[in-house]
């Protein structure tokens, strides 16, 4: 038994916009030292079973998640998307299949009409794009800047992100999604602890703190929020310390996860950040719409 465990609760395979399926997921996870992984792929609960197998064979930690795109309007009217990660929801609730699916639905219009644009100046087509994902995984910008590097376009999915695909570009959508209070309710009707996803990832160098929308964040906590996706490699330190104390104030517990898409997906790696004891077991008693794994050498937990 360790008294550290490492326990990433924020990884996607190739059910959503990742590149390793959930079982490669878990091996790689076994082979890098990870005791325990939590599978968020976006809006899909469609690669649980698979990871859920491969962990059981591997001696793996398993959590089951759902990262749900969600949108908020802060208190200077400026719209805004928000992460919303599902930890435990139950897979079969009415509501929440319902809304997936419309989310997923609409990904893939909105996917259509970027590539429809992107192709008035760039050479890449839709039938490009779906020759290179699973099919009925969750179709997202990703899948675009995967296209646009294999084109030649841009170095990497960072580069496409950074130009073509930023929000401020020309040949961005936005798409359908939940408002965040939303999104915090029904995970918490379908049995779910619900965590905010990389929080203040664009908090500005030099910025005071105490120009964070406070408001915003008060106003989740009273519709139910869990928990605080603090350590990320894309929250800086500034908002990291914020956050902190905000939970401790609302009492709220902290997680810290990879967001690792697969090699080649994203620099993320699998255990660069990691939850503690502490903070996984608070998870676990807000949460209890579907089962989890823990191994004989984790069941401690």
């Amino acid at each position: 038994m360790t008294d550290q465990p490492i326990l990433d609760l924020h990884t996607h395979s190739n059910r959503s916009d990742g590149l390793d399926t959930p079982a490669y997921l878990m091996s790689r996870a076994k082979q890098l030292g990870v005791d325990l992984i939590g599978l968020a792929d976006h809006d899909t609960t469609d690669g649980w079973a698979e990871a859920m197998k491969a962990a059981k064979e591997l001696e793996l930690g398993f959590l089951p998640a759902i990262e749900i795109s969600t949108h908020a309007v802060l208190p200077n009217k400026r719209r805004i998307s928000v992460h919303i990660l599902a930890y435990r929801p139950n897979p079969n609730h009415p509501r929440l299949v319902a809304e997936l699916a419309k989310t997923r639905e609409s990904r893939v219009s909105r996917a259509k009409r970027m590539v429809e644009l992107i192709a008035e100046d760039y050479p890449i087509s839709w039938e490009e794009i779906t020759d290179h994902i699973r099919p009925g995984s969750t179709v997202g910008r990703p899948a675009i800047a995967d296209a646009l590097a294999r084109a030649g376009i841009v170095k990497d999915r960072s580069a496409a992100f950074d130009t073509i695909l930023h929000k401020s570009s020309a040949y961005y959508i936005s798409e359908h999604s939940l408002s965040t209070i939303e999104a915090i309710e029904l995970a918490i009707d379908a049995g779910a602890a619900p965590v905010i996803a990389h929080p203040l990832m664009d908090f500005p160098a030099g910025k005071s703190t105490a120009d964070l929308p406070d408001a915003h964040f008060k106003e989740m906590v009273e519709a139910g929020l869990a928990g605080l996706e603090v350590y990320h490699r894309q929250v800086p330190q500034a908002a990291q310390e914020w956050l902190l104390q905000f939970a401790k104030a609302h009492d709220l517990f902290t997680t810290g996860s990879s967001d690792y898409h697969g090699v080649g997906g994203k620099v993320n790696e699998l255990g660069e950040n990691s939850t503690s004891v502490e903070n996984f077991r608070a998870l676990i008693a807000k949460s209890n719409g579907t089962d989890y794994y823990l191994p004989e050498g984790l069941d401690w937990l």
